[in-house]
């Protein structure tokens, strides 16, 4: 089993007298995470697949007395799937405030769904965490760095969701099944998509332009539809663990762009099966996407992974010049630009001018493992 980095810390977040919240897409581990604690505390513990319409009935009853009966003597209640119970959130409310020294444990795929539900009524009353596909950390600490380093092509091309990694030989296979399971469970029939079409064209022309700043107003026109309507469906796709987003760096200097944002994939697997392009890396001629968003998403996972606190951004002035990624933390910028080509220098001098307190560096395949482990 491949331990997952945020493990530790929500063991730690146990019988706090508050709820665990994990929340992450379809199939990046949240169950194995759950039935690894659970058996950790089986004799005094409970788990339920609210995916089952009876446990799910049980738990859409707020009465104190009935959850009572429910809950017994247990004092960890593991709730999977739990975006499928009806007012989740008041029922965890009531467990926490009534039943002191019982801990709920649940996890869900859908953000929209769960976290909706649980924000109001759970104000104070939970630690929430984020588990996305595989992180290069946790893989090479399964492993061992050279390993995971030799691997680092198959990451390009197939992703780290956990069934891709351990099952050799079927990835393009269960990464389409993948892809039907976030299209059809997660989006389709969960929000309100009147043109279910767009959804997968709009995905598709994001999976093209990914590394690329990407216009609103210009995906509409490409796609035709409308700024709103796109606005709306990424934000979707976002909040089901598809894509994010990583905003402009500007401090208002005159010559920089304003508002603007690139859009990158969790996962490179996904990214690559909804271009049904799986060729082998050194025929390809968007490598340079594809390592470039391989690389953010792997720092995207160590924030998360590790709670930290910098922000991310990239920047670009009026006259084109670019930074790929930046963080600031406690003030300090550091900023990176991410090359497939380790002999190609890139050119900051104009960062270098606006930002001359910034710690400059060039991430690429000879050492982007030294910035993906914890520091």
């Amino acid at each position: 089993m491949i331990e997952r980095t945020i493990e530790h810390s929500i063991r730690q977040r146990l019988f706090q007298d508050k709820a665990v919240v994990i929340i992450g897409p379809r199939q990046s581990g949240k169950t194995t995470l759950l039935k690894k604690i659970y058996r950790d505390y089986q004799d005094q513990a409970d788990f339920y697949n609210c995916d089952e319409t009876e446990v799910s009935r049980i738990f859409s009853n707020q009465n104190a007395s009935v959850l009572r009966s429910v809950i017994g003597a247990r004092k960890l209640i593991i709730l999977d799937e739990a975006q499928r119970v009806e007012n989740i959130g008041l029922t965890i409310k009531i467990i926490v405030d009534t039943f002191p020294g019982i801990q709920v444990l649940v996890s869900g795929s859908s953000a929209f769904e769960l976290s909706d539900k649980l924000n109001e009524p759970l104000t104070g009353r939970k630690w929430e965490y984020h588990l996305y596909p595989l992180a290069f950390e946790e893989l090479a600490m399964h492993t061992n760095l050279p390993t995971e380093i030799a691997n680092m092509k198959l990451r390009l091309l197939y992703g780290s969701y956990p069934e891709v990694v351990t099952k050799p030989g079927q990835e393009i296979e269960n990464l389409s099944n993948l892809g039907a399971d976030y299209l059809y469970k997660d989006i389709f029939t969960l929000h309100d998509i009147r043109k279910p079409e767009l959804i997968e064209k709009l995905l598709q022309a994001l999976a093209l332009q990914v590394s690329c700043e990407v216009s609103y107003s210009e995906l509409a026109q490409l796609l035709s539809s409308d700024p709103d309507t796109i606005a709306r469906y990424i934000l979707i796709l976002e909040r089901a663990f598809i894509i994010f987003r990583l905003p402009n760096f500007s401090t208002n200097q005159r010559n920089e762009i304003k508002r603007s944002r690139k859009i990158y994939f969790w996962d490179n697997g996904i990214r690559n099966s909804l271009l049904s392009d799986f060729r082998a890396i050194d025929l390809r001629d968007d490598i340079g996407k594809l390592w470039e968003n391989y690389v953010v998403s792997e720092l995207a996972k160590l924030r998360n992974n590790h709670k930290l606190l910098g922000k991310a951004h990239f920047w670009r002035s009026k006259t084109a010049a670019e930074i790929d990624y930046l963080e600031i933390l406690n003030g300090q910028i550091t900023a990176s630009e991410i090359k497939w080509n380790p002999k190609k220098k890139p050119v900051t001098r104009a960062f270098q001018n606006a930002y001359p307190e910034a710690k400059l560096d060039l991430i690429n395949p000879e050492n982007y493992f030294l910035k993906l482990m914890p520091r």
